[in-house]
């Protein structure tokens, strides 16, 4: 199973960046041995007064055909790690081919992404900058894999 990250904005080079790609490095060499082919990143890019409306037809654009599809927004449902893990392990042995999760901007998902999602995903009661939503996910895919493989990462 393929997975996606449709995000709005371009990530520069600094500390997140640094933890993404160290956190995608090591879902990347636990996943294949859990039936997972990487992680792409898609950015796309709006005008600073586009705001979440315009922000959707590009993210939803940049979904693979036929993704199942995961909105990370702050309304959505919280879950435990095991239940993701438990999650993306369905899909996968499900025969899903690929899963886009999509992230919006500062201002947040438009209602109509919300609504072609398949999974709205909140990572907290709290509100997250945009770009912290990337580690984070970025860190719980690890973790779902490690979880998966068996490995001790995971302690609870």
């Amino acid at each position: 199973m393929r997975i996606q990250i449709c995000a709005v904005g371009r990530l520069r080079q600094g500390p997140e960046a640094d933890l993404i790609r160290d956190y995608l490095g090591r879902f990347e060499r636990i996943g294949r041995g859990c039936g997972f082919r990487g992680v792409t990143i898609v950015e796309v890019e709006t005008k600073k007064t586009g705001g979440p409306m315009s922000e959707a037809k590009l993210l939803i654009n940049a979904v693979p055909a036929g993704a199942l599809i995961v909105a990370l927004d702050e309304r959505g449902q919280t879950i435990e790690s095991p239940e993701f893990a438990g999650k993306l392990a369905k899909w996968r042995d499900g025969g899903q081919q690929d899963v886009a999760f999509i992230i919006g901007g500062a201002d947040g998902l438009s209602r109509a992404v919300r609504q072609q999602a398949d999974l709205v995903l909140s990572l907290g009661a709290m509100v997250w900058p945009h770009m912290l939503v990337r580690v984070m996910l970025a860190e719980q895919l690890y973790r779902a894999a490690s979880i998966l493989a068996g490995t001790p990462y995971h302690r609870a």
